[in-house]
């Protein structure tokens, strides 16, 4: 079985039946309903002769090198009239379960140089029974449509093979380990039938010089794949290969272009190579295709690999007119400045090139990438976009830099303009609710957010008495926190978070509420020494598994914090065995040479995580926990029970976004399609026609709370937003529609495939406004909330006059009265409960 992308298609061939969905490709053995038992014939059918293997051919389902699976890559043929030959690869796991007879055919058959088609001592094997885990497949040669090849170069060690089918899947990557293959180390290829192979093979062996330097595991697959199929090597791109292509696959990939030798070529056969040029001879260029007189003829010199061989024959004439010549010359001073480009961007996005990044000029500025954190990023390269990106994802976000200057422009305008009432504040388009409003005149939402003018200290000092206890309403503390935000300067975060998130109770005195404190500090103390000191619970194996995830998980977290920036001193004063810059949440200090090194936060940051641990058994520790834990750690000032209570209330307002189902996570997804169809239908059929509806692109901004979208201190100023509820519990996904409704213009316009609208929105990190952000999505959430009243007020007014009791209206103008009639005309969308529970506020 193979995980796949899409639904495609089902197909069979002979015993074997192919059936993609879309969660996975299997591969299925069909048998005739009226057989009861095999003849001999089929017997001896339903073997397949093993013609091809080779070892050490991983499959890498995850970027961590620990979940590589090593395999045999295999060519087997199915003996009947019109004999099948299949290409297949199997995990080294199944093959251990067939024994040692079945893994000592794969290895004589790699030992072997050639196969015979007649050979009478023919290798015979069972095909694995396939299991979806074991990422397995056996694919016929007539159904793979092309192979796309990657040599091993100096930046990727391991060449690689991809595999694309005629039904438009995709299987697993294969990559060759060649270092590690039998067949590639071996001192010479023999013919001899006793083999000594260990089973399984050791990994270390120690390569031999008389391996063939252009050689590698690739080439020799697809050498012997050019006895059963016809292999036609793209000019368009000289890393695909077609499998036997038809005639428009030809006439497309067989497209004249010209070598990556042109230049040289083209430069030594003008006058410059005989001129007196202060070049140094042996640095001049020379035509790499002249032979000395007296060598031997070797046609195949210049291009020594197969796969060279295979892009032009050796009898193609070099000559070229001038405006050949200048295209080429052209084209390869391109290659020059994209090759160059691609360097200077990877060497600025390096993290020890940050700080002098900002001191850059503005042109070389624009080179760095901000990919983000690895993890996220293995996200974005699973979109499929590629390493060359659609040129139309290069449009929408040009489009887009231009329509944000023109955004910032217009508003340095308006601030040097003296205000006038006559100014109507633009809105972006919202749907049904526009139309609504320039039907019925409902008024335009404003915001009534104040973000120049926060909550400092004076003014919260203002809202107690003596005694503790608050002047003003807790809803009005809410509120004024969701227009204003609180002064990043100083501790009042410290003070005023455990009033939002609730840890601490707002209508009550100072010594009632600190008693209340004192009896939650007790509590936490007393869930932490269920596992702190205590052996037999610190080392049980299920504690061992969580202390594993939390201390990777916090150990590359917030990084660029400066409490967590810095690591344990390397000295041995810090413990008698000098072992104190090791964390001691860590279950293996062999685990410490692969992570990031820890200090005396991050452990103290693992020690609460693992505390929650125990304090919700049920849930346990999720991944992504890390992140929404850091931030209050840091705004806490490192106080352990003070940061833990405030991740409990976070928790409890977002746990549901960490079920093992992902139940949470779908529902509100779900919801915010649903939001999306309402507000703005024009997007969500453009969604809905590029397979979009699924909304992956909004999954990290909603799971983590915009955690990896906005800088750190914009984090936290949008986190107490969120926490007032002051609208909505979910005002969240007000914030992911206005983002959406922000680039809306530039994903109708430009972006068609839904690859492109995940490469676009993943690529929004660090780059999103918070406070027009914030601003937009209030103003949403009121069209929103003004839209289910007029709703609820039509149906009303419907079922009113349905029932025949229609009442006379006084002093209806005309205007209104077509007004309503103009109304009555308009398809009014039916609301979920879910979109119902967007306008509950408060917990």
């Amino acid at each position: 079985m193979l995980v796949g992308k899409n639904h495609r298609a089902c197909y069979s061939d002979g015993s074997l039946s192919i059936i993609s969905s879309d969660s996975m490709v299997e591969i299925q053995r069909t048998q005739s309903e009226s057989s009861g038992s095999l003849s001999p014939s089929a017997e001896e059918e339903s073997k397949y002769r093993l013609l091809y293997s080779k070892s050490k051919v991983y499959v890498n389902p995850t970027a961590y090198a620990r979940d590589n699976i090593p395999g045999f890559v295999a060519l087997v043929k199915r003996e009947a009239i019109n004999p099948t030959y299949l290409l297949a690869w199997i995990p080294e796991t199944l093959l251990c379960e067939k024994g040692t007879d079945e893994w000592n055919k794969f290895v004589k058959i790699e030992e072997k140089a050639t196969l015979d088609e007649e050979d009478e001592d023919a290798v015979l094997i069972d095909l694995p029974t396939q299991r979806a885990e074991s990422y397995a497949f056996s694919v016929p040669l007539t159904s793979i449509y092309s192979l796309l090849v990657h040599p091993p170069t100096l930046s990727s060690w391991y060449g690689t093979i991809g595999i694309n089918l005629i039904n438009s899947s995709t299987l697993p990557t294969l990559h060759f380990h060649d270092d590690e293959s039998l067949s590639m180390t071996l001192p010479s290829r023999h013919t001899g039938r006793n083999s000594t192979s260990a089973y399984p093979p050791s990994t270390s062996s120690s390569p031999s010089s008389s391996r063939p330097p252009n050689s590698w595991g690739g080439e020799d697959l697809l050498s012997r794949l050019r006895s059963y199929a016809h292999l036609l090597r793209s000019t368009l791109q000289p890393s695909l290969f077609i499998v036997d292509p038809s005639k428009a696959d030809i006439d497309t990939h067989t497209t004249q272009i010209f070598d990556d030798d042109a230049v040289d070529d083209i430069l030594a056969q003008s006058s410059y190579a005989s001129s007196h040029s202060p070049v140094p001879a042996h640095r001049r260029p020379r035509p790499l295709t002249d032979v000395p007189a007296n060598a031997p003829p070797n046609s195949y010199a210049p291009r020594s690999s197969v796969l060279h061989r295979s892009l032009y024959p050796p009898s193609i004439s070099t000559a070229q007119s001038s405006s050949q010549a200048r295209m080429a010359l052209l084209q390869s001073f391109s290659n020059i400045t994209r090759a160059t480009r691609h360097a200077a961007q990877n060497i600025l996005s390096h993290p020890l090139a940050k700080p002098i990044v900002p001191h850059l000029p503005d042109p070389v500025k624009s080179l760095v990438n901000a990919n983000g954190d690895l993890e996220w990023g293995s996200w974005v390269e699973k979109g499929g976009v590629g390493e060359f990106e659609s040129a139309r994802v290069y449009l929408a976000r040009w489009a887009r830099i231009v329509a944000e200057e023109g955004d910032r422009a217009r508003k340095r305008e308006a601030q040097a303009l003296p205000s006038s009432s006559n100014v109507v504040e633009e809105i972006s388009p919202l749907g049904v609710f526009e139309l609504l409003h320039s039907t019925v005149n409902l008024p335009s939402p404003k915001t009534s957010r104040d973000p120049a003018h926060p909550i400092d200290e004076a003014l919260w000092a203002k809202w107690f008495d003596k005694d503790g206890r608050p002047k003003v309403r807790l809803e009005e503390m809410r509120r004024q926190v969701f227009r204003r935000g609180i002064t990043p300067y100083g501790n009042l975060r410290k003070k005023m978070w455990p009033f939002i998130l609730g840890v601490h109770e707002w209508d009550i005195t100072g010594s009632e509420r600190e008693a209340k404190w004192e009896e939650k500090r007790k509590r936490y103390r007393e869930i932490k020494d269920e596992w702190c000191g205590v052996p037999e619970v610190f080392d049980r194996p299920d504690v061992l598994e969580e202390r594993h995830r939390i201390d990777v998980d916090c150990r590359r977290t917030d990084r660029t914090q400066p409490l967590f920036s810095t690591s344990y001193e390397d000295t041995a004063d810090n413990g008698p065995n000098g072992n104190r810059r090791y964390t001691t949440i860590s279950p293996q200090m062999s685990d410490i040479g692969a992570q990031s090194p820890s200090n005396e936060h991050i452990d103290r940051l693992a020690g609460i995580l693992l505390t929650y641990n125990f304090y919700n058994k049920e849930l346990g520790y999720v991944q992504g926990m890390s992140d929404l834990s850091a931030p209050l750690y840091i705004v806490m000032g490192s106080d352990e029970e003070l940061t833990f209570w405030c991740f409990v209330e976070v928790m409890n307002r977002m746990i549901q976004n960490f079920l093992r189902d992902q139940s949470g996570m779908k529902k509100q997804l779900s919801t915010l399609q649903e939001l999306i169809s309402v507000m703005d239908p024009d997007l969500y059929r453009h969604l809905e026609k590029t397979d979009g509806l699924n909304l992956f692109f909004c999954f990290r901004w909603v799971l983590i709370a915009f955690k990896r979208e906005f800088p750190f201190d914009d984090v936290l100023r949008l986190w107490e937003v969120l926490w007032t509820d002051y609208y909505s519990n979910e005002f969240v996904l007000f914030v992911a529609l206005a983002i959406l409704e922000s680039h809306r213009d530039m994903i109708l316009r430009y972006l068609v495939e839904f690859d492109e609208i995940l490469k676009y929105c993943n690529e929004l990190s660090m780059t999103i406004e918070l406070d027009s952000t914030l601003a937009q999505a209030e103003v949403l959430f009121l069209s929103f909330a003004q839209l289910v009243a007029d709703i609820d007020r039509r149906r009303a007014e419907e079922a009113t006059n349905s029932t025949g009791s229609v009442l006379r209206r006084r002093g209806t103008s005309a205007s209104e009265s077509e007004g309503r009639a103009s109304l009555s005309k308009i398809a009014m969308p039916t609301l979920s409960d879910n979109l119902r529970d967007l306008l509950k506020t408060g917990r």
